[in-house]
């Protein structure tokens, strides 16, 4: 892996936005119990205005090419939490495994429990925008998403959907 891509959040000289309060911790919010997860039923799917569906397993997912970015992430809950460092998988990668159509501007993120978060095309594709599994080099926490959790840094926290694949 090489060097960590740095959001250009941390590169701000005011850090912590108007409003918010420094956290060391990683406060848990988390709506009804955490999903469970079985690697053989978990898939990933890529699905709507793409030329071609694609989808594959947990154990496909994980040997994609791997990066790390550094950011820092804030929660409309008016927390922040400076310099996470966050491992997995580029978007990038992971959306040039479909040819999207050009009438596509927006992506539904479709999560455990039928929750769902959408955003602009153009922000998943930012260069420090991944699918996490690691946050600060450890496995993601049940109660933070693992497996796996879609991580936009220049957007609040609540923008970062929990369990991107379904189980």
């Amino acid at each position: 892996m090489t060097e960590p891509i740095i959001s250009p959040d941390t590169q701000r000289e005011q850090r912590l936005p108007p409003g918010q309060v420094l956290t060391r911790k990683w406060p848990v919010l988390h709506a009804g119990s955490v999903p469970p997860f079985d690697p053989a039923k978990w898939e990933f799917r890529i699905s709507g205005l793409v030329e071609s569906e694609w989808s594959c397993t947990y154990d496909e997912f994980i040997v994609l090419p791997q990066v790390a970015v550094k950011a820092d992430m804030h929660c409309v809950t008016r927390w922040s939490k400076l310099d996470n460092l966050w491992e997995g998988v580029s978007t990038r990668t992971v959306l040039g495994k479909v040819q999207v159509r050009p009438p596509a501007k927006f992506v539904m993120v479709h999560c455990a429990y039928g929750f769902t978060t959408n955003l602009p095309l153009a922000d998943i594709l930012g260069e420090d925008c991944l699918f996490a599994w690691k946050h600060n080099g450890q496995p993601l926490e049940l109660d933070h998403g693992y497996p796996l959790r879609l991580v936009i840094p220049r957007l609040y926290a609540w923008k970062s959907a929990k369990f991107a694949g379904s189980n």
